[in-house]
């Protein structure tokens, strides 16, 4: 049913001609990629990095041989988390490699990369961005689901999921370029804009990208933080001693003096 309703809530936003292109199915493709990978235990667990990252990218049709959709290399989502605890409006990106170490049997598969510190994201925004080659930038490649990676993922500063033909495994990012497809970008929002004006800044609006915002929010609000009762002051004063009853004074009887 929630899918159907964001099937719905994104054909609405596409009715308008300007938006139907290829780069507003691209971010409808990623709205429904996220909410299809976010399903089931290993999606649940997926939300804890979510909710505490920086950034995340969304690819929502890898192939092996590294084509996309269409066939022309295709194309990826980054949306950042902004000052207010929301996400931004996306940057796009092309991701290209010789081979994507899809796991044997599978053609193609739905990819997530979780941008977890400030370093991982700055390294995205540049134009170009190989994964694997900065040595200061490390990727950790959860396997079959996140069960078993979660104490070592959360050192990393780009935490890669993925999920192929209904199950989840484990897609080897290692070689793959993804550059910022500014041409894109300029076409989706009408000026050109740099993904760092767009992510970081604020910059650049489509109502076309507003269901893929509020998936996120739906997925990657940050957690709540925990409430702790006040604890009762702390006093060294002794117990007040309780004071003795006040004895009355005793009562003195004056004799009667008999009548003469």
């Amino acid at each position: 049913m929630k899918r159907l309703m964001l099937t719905a809530i994104m054909a609405t936003a596409i009715a308008t001609p300007a938006l139907a292109d290829s780069n507003q199915h691209l971010v409808d493709s990623s709205t429904l990629a996220l909410e299809d990978m976010m399903g089931g235990a290993q999606g649940t667990q997926a939300q804890e990095f979510l909710r505490k990252a920086k950034a995340v990218v969304i690819c929502p049709n890898v192939f092996r041989a590294g084509f996309f959709i269409g066939g022309e290399g295709g194309g990826c989502v980054l949306s950042a988390r902004t000052a207010d605890g929301g996400w931004s409006s996306p940057a796009l990106y092309s991701m290209g490699s010789g081979s994507f170490g899809l796991q044997i049997g599978v053609q193609s598969a739905e990819v997530m990369m979780i941008i977890m510190t400030d370093g991982g994201l700055n390294a995205l925004l540049n134009s170009q961005f190989k994964i694997g080659a900065d040595a200061g930038i490390s990727v950790a490649t959860l396997g079959a689901g996140v069960t078993g990676a979660m104490s070592t993922a959360w050192n990393a500063d780009i935490i890669s999921f993925s999920k192929s033909q209904g199950l989840y495994g484990g897609v080897s990012l290692s070689g793959t370029v993804l550059s910022n497809d500014s041409g894109a970008e300029q076409k989706y929002y009408g000026q050109a804009l740099s993904a760092r004006q767009i992510v970081v800044d604020g910059q650049g609006n489509n109502p076309g990208a507003n269901p893929l915002r509020m998936t996120l929010q739906h997925y990657g609000a940050p957690a709540p933080a925990p409430t702790t009762l006040p604890e009762p002051p702390h006093t060294n004063a002794a117990p007040a001693q309780q004071s003795a009853p006040a004895q009355s004074a005793p009562i003195q009887s004056t004799p009667l003096q008999q009548p003469q």
